[in-house]
């Protein structure tokens, strides 16, 4: 392959990259979802932490506009699609770190919500949080544990 040929490539591949990327930005939640279930179970922890991170960022949105209904099914999303993470990781052995970090970063998010919801949503977004850091612990647990792999 000649130097110019490989320098076109080269281009070609970063002008179409962020296009491909872009693409997967612009995929809904249930597209995201599904795709996330029929992918291999090595691929599946990262999928649904996406969809998870999401919906906390929904959850964020919804509870800051006074949409408290929406904040909370978003909420209870987030717990949904983490234990699915969970899971994959935990039966795949893979991801373990990354997810285990995505949960303690999404739970310490959702201590911070907690904090500004009105007094009757605080405790559903409280036992997410902690639900999370079961999860994190969970995973922890699988890494370093005595019956660590």
């Amino acid at each position: 392959m000649t130097m110019g040929r490989a320098s076109a490539i080269a281009v070609l591949l970063l002008l179409i990259s962020p296009s491909l990327l872009s693409a997967k930005k612009d995929e809904t939640l249930e597209e995201l979802v599904a795709r996330a279930e029929a992918a291999k179970i090595e691929s599946q922890p990262d999928l649904f932490i996406e969809a998870a991170e999401r919906q906390l960022a929904a959850a964020d949105k919804a509870f800051t506009a006074g949409n408290s209904e929406d904040g909370l099914k978003a909420v209870k999303d987030v717990v949904t699609y983490s234990d699915k993470a969970g899971a994959a990781a935990d039966k795949s052995g893979k991801k373990l770190k990354h997810t285990e970090i995505a949960f303690r970063k999404m739970a310490a998010k959702l201590r911070d919500i907690k904090r500004t919801v009105e007094f009757e949503n605080q405790a559903p977004v409280q036992e997410a949080s902690d639900h999370l850091e079961q999860l994190r612990s969970n995973l922890l647990n699988r890494m370093f544990g005595k019956d660590a792999k």
